[in-house]
């Protein structure tokens, strides 16, 4: 084995093939980051932080001493620990460094193709467990009509996650400029701005203007008139959801997510918890609910709750930000039944008996 010449992670060698793993994912996340957000970005990183650390253990020092063998050895060892979709985003990640490495001739081009990608089921791809349209409305019924808890942060958030289906990140980049009150109803404007710490999953590509219904704008304009914290943004912008450090963190919103979705703020514990000293009313501890749903949870079941009302699948890719496919293949979780129901008004009478203007095209 050759030692790796890190230079402090500073400069490259002289012969590419003699950087650390550690030095090569570097540079990978680095050329990474032109074409990609920040957040995914620290996806990958925290992917092949798993990736570097085995390398240590099994004296791999530079990337000439990676191998498909050893590729393979890694991806059996993570197989034992983690569920089947993180293996498959892990050795996506392993893959894409391997094809870097071999666009720099770090490594031969042989062993981008010995990296195996696990294939998924679907079933093993998406996860069954969302936002239920019924629990959405029984939330957000309780909130509406609560004196105590109407315009509040959990509220609040959840009116617009679920009437948008907005991504947790497009939720908390939207500043007050950002919403436009109508006549009969409001719109919300999701921008890219990377500069000031609120970039878009597609960036630009992300970017729309999305409606929201009349009675979700009441609920916004007494959350600004009588919950919002008046305070400015570490970059001196004016953030729609706000808190006392300025622009809710990540951690912050996924926090008034799991108390917005826990049932038993307006029917008893369907898990048999007394509510007053029930531990995941803390906020540490909110996530290990098993009734609390999550930002992704709540965007899943939205977006099944607009094509179950009838929005054209295209028109829900649009308003969330998504790809047709993506949202057919992950996101939809209506049962079969529901789809069928769906294309019933084009369908119901579907007979070539009543299809009077048919033509035959030869």
């Amino acid at each position: 084995m050759r030692a790796p010449s890190d230079g402090g992670f500073g400069d490259m060698p002289d012969d590419p093939s003699d950087l650390s793993v550690a030095h090569a994912t570097e540079l990978f996340l680095e050329a990474k980051a032109i074409d990609v957000s920040e957040k995914t970005v620290y996806d990958y990183r925290d992917r092949l932080r798993w990736f570097i650390a085995w390398c240590d253990e099994q004296g791999i020092e530079t990337v000439d001493d990676l191998s498909g063998l050893a590729i393979d050895r890694a991806r059996a060892q993570r197989a034992q620990d983690v569920a089947p979709t993180t293996l498959k985003g892990l050795m996506v990640a392993i893959n894409q460094l391997v094809e870097y490495l071999v666009g720099i001739e770090a490594v031969d081009e042989q062993l981008a193709e010995s990296v195996n990608i696990p294939s998924l089921d679907r079933a093993d791809e998406t996860s069954d467990t969302l936002l239920a349209p019924a629990d959405a409305t029984a939330s957000l019924s309780f909130f509406r009509d609560s004196p105590a808890y109407r315009g509040t942060d959990w509220h609040t958030f959840l009116e617009i996650a679920w009437n948008t289906g907005a991504r947790m990140g497009g939720i908390r980049g939207l500043d007050l400029r950002d919403y436009e009150r109508l006549d009969d109803g409001a719109t919300l404007s999701f921008v890219h701005r990377p500069q000031s710490d609120t970039p878009l999953k597609n960036k630009t590509e992300g970017e729309r203007v999305v409606r929201i219904s009349e009675t979700v704008a009441d609920v916004l304009d007494f959350y600004l008139t009588r919950e919002r914290v008046d305070k400015r943004d570490d970059h001196g912008r004016e953030p729609l959801l706000s808190c006392r450090q300025g622009r809710p963190s990540d951690s912050t919103l996924r926090v008034w997510s799991y108390f917005a979705t826990q049932p038993c703020l307006h029917t008893s514990c369907p898990h048999g918890e007394d509510r007053e000293t029930c531990k995941y009313r803390k906020r540490n501890h909110a996530s290990k609910c098993p009734s609390s749903r999550s930002p992704h949870q709540i965007r899943s079941g939205s977006i099944t709750w607009q094509l179950n009302r009838g929005v054209p699948l295209e028109h829900v890719a649009e308003r969330v930000n998504a790809t047709s496919k993506v949202i057919e293949r992950f996101y939809d979780k209506a049962s079969g039944e529901r789809q069928m129901r769906r294309r019933e008004e084009f369908t119901r009478d579907l007979d070539i008996d009543s299809d009077d203007d048919a033509e035959v095209n030869e």
